[in-house]
């Protein structure tokens, strides 16, 4: 099967629309052809060459699509069927089998080798060279084979458009407040990064009733659209002393939770210097950088901890299902983190992001789905 997907050739090379072939449909996968996918910092970060991975390369991981055909093994999923995809996970090893399939003994391997676990590939180019995938779904091309454990089925009448983000950055902020973080009502928090993830975390943190909402930025923009979602204060760490605003803030006692989306090495510290006494941070971000510390003057002193959350700790399954839910009800409104980009504008979507201009980027790949309902582009 043809198909146009968007290849990254090289490190730092920029994205080609490039015509490649389908291999061997699996049967535990699917064939989706796909409507929409989010643009994520983790797809940067492989482009560039921050977190090494085999190239050539289709990345995208937050595909939204219609399933076109199902292997032998598929069960309770259908042609036609709309879906979200995530990540992959073997389903079978202790950490699956308890509730943590983002801790999967298999992850790397399944998401992260650029091919199957026996070595072979679902992109071929013309001449047959194989082209890696990632997260076992590769949203940025107009059809990919996925496995049946990335998949989230949703109603018919969810718009697909919409919904690729909730496969990554926004089911990542999520979960790192609920399931990592465990932050509890009345409780405070401070966010560091307002790109999604940030956000999704921080209208989390809402929902959950956090009394004290803090939003840190260098974007004013980003920073009044945090407000509108739901922070009690925000901060331009560019123009303000980020210290002496959260010690007022907190009267003096630090926050009580903590998260870090920006992967940069001064601010990862600085999340874990505006904790309170027991105080918990979370550094998300893929990123080439480290933090350096003192661990008993930074963390046992106050009885801090500092923990490791791979997309929220969250089951897709349940997890996007309850976002979904959320959203129709107001309380998680996403849409207002998207601007959206025609396919070739792939470039322009990704430097939009890099630039802090557009929070969310989101690719139409299949303009023809609810053509009746236009959409407004970039």
């Amino acid at each position: 099967m043809k198909i146009t997907a968007a290849v990254v050739n090289g490190v730092n090379e920029a994205y080609e629309l490039e015509q490649l072939t389908l291999g061997e449909l699996y049967p535990d996968e699917v064939v989706v052809r796909i409507v929409a996918s989010g643009v994520c910092h983790s797809d940067e970060a492989l482009r560039v060459g921050d977190a090494p991975f085999p190239m050539p390369v289709v990345l995208g991981h937050e595909g939204a699509g219609i399933i076109e055909k199902i292997g032998s093994a598929v069960k309770n999923f259908n042609v036609g069927d709309q879906v979200v995809m995530a990540y992959n996970y073997c389903g079978t090893c202790a950490s699956c089998r308890t509730g943590h399939p983002s801790s999967c003994n298999e992850w790397a391997a399944l998401n992260m080798s650029g091919g199957r676990p026996d070595g072979s590939h679902i992109f071929y180019k013309e001449d047959g060279t194989p082209v890696s995938n990632f997260f076992a779904q590769s949203s940025f091309a107009t059809h990919t084979i996925a496995h049946v454990n990335n998949l989230i089925k949703v109603d018919p009448e969810e718009d697909l458009r919409l919904m690729g983000p909730l496969g990554c950055g926004l089911l990542t902020g999520f979960g790192t407040v609920v399931n990592g973080l465990q932050a509890k009502t009345g409780s405070s928090i401070a966010i560091f990064g307002i790109g999604a993830v940030g956000l999704g975390a921080l209208m989390t943190a809402k929902i959950i009733g956090c009394s004290t909402i803090i939003a840190i930025d260098i974007h004013d923009t980003r920073l009044e659209t945090a407000r509108e979602l739901g922070a009690t204060h925000t901060i331009n760490s560019r123009t303000e002393n980020l210290a002496k605003r959260i010690a007022e803030i907190s009267e003096g006692q630090g926050v009580d939770y903590s998260i870090d989306t920006t992967g940069i090495s001064s601010v990862m510290k600085a999340s874990i210097q505006v904790l309170g006494i027991g105080g918990v941070s979370a550094p998300v971000a893929v990123t080439p950088n480290s933090v350096e510390f003192n661990t008993f003057m930074d963390l046992v002193l106050a009885n801090r901890k500092l923990i490791g959350v791979l997309m929220g700790d969250a089951i897709p399954q349940l997890a996007i299902p309850e976002l979904i839910k959320f959203h129709k009800e107001g309380k998680f409104p996403f849409e207002k983190l998207v601007k959206y980009y025609k396919f070739d504008e792939i470039n322009q979507a990704t430097a939009d992001a890099n630039s802090g201009e557009t929070i969310k980027p989101i690719l139409i790949i299949d303009e023809d789905y609810r053509k009746e309902e236009p959409l407004v582009f970039n």
